[in-house]
Order: structure tokens, then C-alpha cells, then sequence
């Protein structure tokens, strides 16, 4: 006998503004007992110190999650140089000081330069890849170090916004694996002194922004007062703005929910499609050159009864 799963059915992607001192998964368990939710996830997490855009997919947006964690980012950090820590930000224990010389916008601009485009970064040990199936946080609290293969990351702005005494202000626009602690860390290798995240807000994730976002006391305010979550909600197809929009109806459509590849003739394209119907939104398809035309293969449908 199959087991009913707990909770209604909810479809849609619901942006938060996280709040610090938090984990991404805190954030989304409350969030889904607000919406009583069956099913729900998020789209990459953000440290505790970390605020800003988080979005949540539930039910059927699901199945775009890794499509939203592959996005661009976009953050605000704060750099307070002259002190290093274990973990790269100021939730660490301080691992070495050094005095801050005086440094003018253009010494700042000639190291930030180096890290502008395509660069290589080696990920933080206090991050969660995995070595042989464990995060390298478990082994960095364990005082074991693990030997980490450099990754190609293009970092598209990295924009100097102030300049302090014993700390800078940066906004960075970066391709998906990019590890802000570390960028900060290599920045202050550069200027000499050593530095460290001292806040960190992310201000764009999975085409997003803060002008998306809700406060979840918001919610909980809503709740109280016996107001619906779910006008809030974002169809799934708002994260996939950056393919482009292809329809279909008649017979081709009847294929393609069934699981079918579709052959479109004369229309030879390339790459990942949202597909609509004759009235919604139906999934995400690849198109493969095919001949002189194109063959278009369903790789995640939604469930919904008006095509």
C-alpha cells in the first residue's frame, strides 16, 4: 500500500529575503509548514551570515531546481581586511592579523582587476562540495585538510563600492560555483593584508531580485490574519527566462506530453526551449539540429490540465 504524502499540493517558485543568523533549510522547513506544503526545495543555500534572494520551489517547480542552480549571481559583500579566519567570514576563528596600510581606490582597483573574467578558485574547505560522499565542512571540523583542484569561474563585475579604513564594499556579478569567501580571501592575499567576508547579501539568484523578495514575518503576519500564501507565488516558468519560448499545439503537443521528441521542420535551433501549449506553460524541452529542421526532446514537463 503506497504511503499519502503529508501536505497539499503547492506549484510555484516563492522568493525570500533570508534573514541572517539562519540556514537556507531552516528558512525553507518554516516556509513550507506556513504553506503546508507536500513538497518543496531550495535553489543553492546561502551561509548563515548570508541575507537575500533565496528562492523556494514547490511542487512542480521542483523539477527546474538544478536548471535555477545553474544561474548567474549577484551579491554585495562586505571585505574586512587585515584579519583571516578559518571559514573565510567573521563566523570563524581568527586565524592571522596583519596592519592595513593605507590604500588608495586605484591600489584597490589594481587588485580587483586580477579577478575580473574567467579566473580559477580554489573552493573554501568550509564549503559544501563533497569528497567520496561528505562535505568538505564535516572534514575542515575535523582539522582535516583535503587537497582542492582549482575551478574555472567568470566573475562579470566585481565593482568597487567604498573604501574604509579596514574595509571595502564590493558588488559581484558571478557564474554559478563562485565562492565569495574565497574571492574576498584571494583579494586580500593580493593586497597583503589578508581579509575575510564580514557580510554578505545576494542580491540576484536564478533571474530574481530583492524587488521579488518577501520577509517570512511577512508571511507569518499573513498567516495570523487568515490571508492566502499562494497569490504570492511565482509560476515555474518565471525561472526560465533566459530560454527562449517555443509553441506548440495539434498533434506535436499531444506528443510531447506523452514524453515524444518532436520533429519541427524548416526551423533548424539549437539548445534548451520553454515549451507552451495552446493556453500554458508545458516544460522545458532541448532542441537538437536535425537535418534541415529541428527535433525538440522533452526533458521536464509539468502536470497541468489546460494545454
Amino acid at each position: 500500500m503506497s504511503r499519502r504524502r503529508k501536505g497539499r499540493d503547492v506549484n510555484g517558485i516563492l522568493v525570500i529575503d533570508k534573514p541572517q543568523g539562519v540556514t537556507s533549510n531552516g528558512i525553507l522547513q518554516q516556509v513550507k509548514r506556513l504553506y503546508g506544503a507536500a513538497k518543496a526545495g531550495h535553489t543553492g543555500a546561502l551561509d548563515p551570515l548570508a541575507t537575500g534572494v533565496l528562492p523556494l520551489c514547490f511542487g512542480e517547480a521542483t523539477k527546474f531546481s538544478q536548471t535555477m542552480l545553474d544561474s548567474d549571481k549577484a551579491y554585495i559583500t562586505t571585505a574586512r581586511l587585515g584579519i583571516r579566519t578559518e571559514t573565510g567570514d567573521s563566523e570563524g576563528a581568527v586565524v592571522e592579523e596583519k596592519p592595513v596600510p593605507h590604500f588608495s581606490e586605484e591600489e584597490v582597483e589594481a587588485a580587483l582587476a586580477r579577478f575580473r573574467g574567467d579566473i580559477q578558485q580554489v573552493p573554501s574547505m568550509y564549503s559544501a562540495l563533497k569528497h567520496q560522499g561528505k562535505p568538505l565542512y564535516e572534514y575542515a571540523r575535523e582539522g582535516i585538510e583535503i587537497e582542492r583542484p582549482a575551478r574555472p569561474v567568470t566573475i562579470y563585475e566585481l565593482k568597487l563600492l567604498a573604501v574604509r579604513e579596514q574595509e571595502l564594499d564590493l558588488a559581484v556579478t558571478c557564474t554559478k560555483g563562485t565562492y565569495i569567501r574565497s574571492l574576498v580571501e584571494d583579494i586580500g592575499e593580493v593586497l597583503g593584508c589578508g581579509a575575510h567576508v564580514s557580510a554578505l547579501r545576494r542580491t540576484l539568484a536564478s533571474g530574481y531580485t530583492l524587488a521579488n523578495a518577501h520577509d517570512v514575518k511577512d508571511l507569518e503576519a499573513m498567516r495570523e490574519r487568515g490571508e492566502s500564501l499562494d497569490g504570492l507565488l511565482l509560476p515555474p516558468e518565471t525561472a526560465l527566462t533566459m530560454f527562449p519560448e517555443y509553441r506548440l499545439s495539434g498533434v506535436p503537443l499531444v506528443s510531447i506530453l506523452n514524453g515524444q521528441p518532436v520533429r519541427i521542420p524548416g526551423q533548424p535551433f539549437e539548445g534548451f526551449v520553454r515549451l507552451y501549449g495552446e493556453h500554458s506553460f508545458v516544460g522545458l524541452a532541448e532542441a537538437l539540429p536535425e537535418g534541415d529542421g529541428t527535433q525538440l526532446v522533452p526533458r521536464r514537463l509539468v502536470k497541468n490540465s489546460k494545454r
